[in-house]
């Protein structure tokens, strides 16, 4: 997801009413698609020249033949310049998918009964024995173990079979023009130039999702170009057709670009007692296991944590009465790869599974979440009490949860970071039954 946008850019958050749509497409549909951005209907096309405000005014056209020019000046050979050029289009369509995506609404165990299926976790387990060989190298190399690989993999794009049937040139290009992320996207279109250049794939090929991403664990071509690896032995990086490729080219980037340390946990379910200091669970505070033993935390299946110093945050993504998990260093490469807490812990707890964890425990009463106008209402009143949450958007990111946790002590409630109707009520003036 890295997807939909960098991974680390984009965010799948979400929209309440969804969870309905996911239930019922997940009893008519078995195996359900990797997480892609929902986008709202394409507004009429405008005039493509519109987008160049941040462009001095200059036409597509010239605006190409600057970007072209900045390429030859990175490296790039006329000769791919020449043979790109026919994909180097713009289409307002692409804009407008950009302006106009979505993202999920579901609960944590909504989404993650979906997205980590046990289909899923079986596919994956099935990929390693498979491609065993590369697998083993790809983890004496850089030390990146089979699930970790194999659950983005997954994820990104059922194992190749979803990649996306957008050019890429196009995408890239389009949204290098358009002024929301012109840089961003100016050096990626560049990279794609580079891939070509370098011979691992010709611009025909180059075929993704519409925002640029590539291959089948979807890469944007920055990360592509630089991260890539030939495990086939072919003289090319091909992330869209080699399975070798991809296994080792993923964990390069795991490994390398999102700093995974070797030997050490990711993400582990646990159960937390009702009495838990409840302001403690949060990514932003590490605590050494022991820590959290003295606190009453356990595995989930009531074993004793290591009574060690290795530090770990305590992962609530649906608040103290959903499930919860001990966050290691290496969650971190998660939050990196998709910064949204739902996909990355999701894609964490999956990898979990392909390495032979039990299911996650269910909790033991439904927890409810506030819908989507509320959630905004609820942004909106923190930003009035002093709160910088972001983007006011419906979407509980970390600065929006952060806020939650402070306002809940100060009201003295459980500081769990769950927005709740009794906070809502609470910040509204009124008052909710506990």
């Amino acid at each position: 997801m890295p997807i939909h946008c960098r991974r680390n850019q984009i965010a799948a958050s979400l929209i309440a009413a969804f969870a309905a749509i996911a239930s019922t497409a997940s009893a008519q549909q078995p195996f359900p698609p990797p997480l892609k951005p929902v986008t709202a209907v394409p507004r009429p096309a405008a005039p493509a020249r519109s987008a160049a405000a941040c462009h001095n005014g200059l036409s597509f056209d010239r605006f190409l033949a600057e970007l072209k020019q900045k390429a030859v000046a990175a490296g790039v050979s006329q000769h791919a310049i020449a043979e790109a050029s026919p994909g180097l289009v713009y289409d307002q369509g692409i804009v407008n998918r950009d302006r106009g995506q979505r993202v999920f609404g579901q609960v944590f165990t909504a989404f993650a009964g979906r997205m980590a299926a046990p289909y899923r976790m079986q596919q994956g387990q099935e990929r390693i024995r498979t491609y065993q060989a590369a697998f083993a190298r790809a983890e004496k190399e850089y030390g990146v173990p089979p699930a970790v690989i194999a659950a983005f993999w997954g994820l990104e794009s059922d194992f190749g079979a979803n990649m996306g049937d957008l050019p890429t040139l196009r995408s890239l290009v389009s949204l290098a023009y358009d002024c929301r992320r012109s840089e961003m996207f100016e050096n990626e279109t560049i990279a794609a130039l580079k891939i070509i250049d370098r011979g691992d794939l010709e611009p025909d090929e180059m075929v993704g999702s519409w925002a640029g991403e590539l291959g089948q664990t979807q890469f944007l071509p920055t990360h592509y170009f630089t991260y890539a690896v030939d495990y086939d032995g072919d003289g090319r990086r091909n992330l869209l057709r080699s399975p070798a490729d991809v296994i080792g080219s993923t964990a390069n980037y795991i490994a390398n670009g999102l700093k995974w340390r070797r030997g050490e946990p990711w993400l582990q379910e646990v159960r937390a007692p009702a009495n838990l200091p409840w302001d403690q669970a949060d990514l932003t505070i590490q605590l050494p296991r022991s820590k959290w033993t003295s606190f009453g935390v356990t595995y989930a299946d009531g074993k004793p944590l290591p009574n060690d110093e290795m530090p770990a945050s305590l992962l609530l993504p649906m608040g103290r009465n959903g499930p919860a998990f001990l966050a290691y260093a290496n969650f971190a490469a998660y939050t990196e790869w998709n910064n949204s807490l739902i996909y990355s812990t999701t894609a964490g707890y999956l990898a979990s599974r392909i390495a032979g964890a039990a299911p996650l425990r269910r909790p033991a009463v439904a927890v409810a979440q506030l819908p989507f106008n509320e959630l905004r209402e609820l942004q909106q009143l923190l930003v009035r009490a002093g709160f910088n949450v972001g983007k006011v958007d419906g979407v509980m990111g970390q600065q929006s949860r952060s806020a939650v946790k402070a306002m809940q002590i100060k009201f003295g409630l459980p500081a769990d970071s769950w927005p709740t109707a009794e906070l809502l009520a609470r910040m509204r003036g009124g008052t909710a039954a506990r």
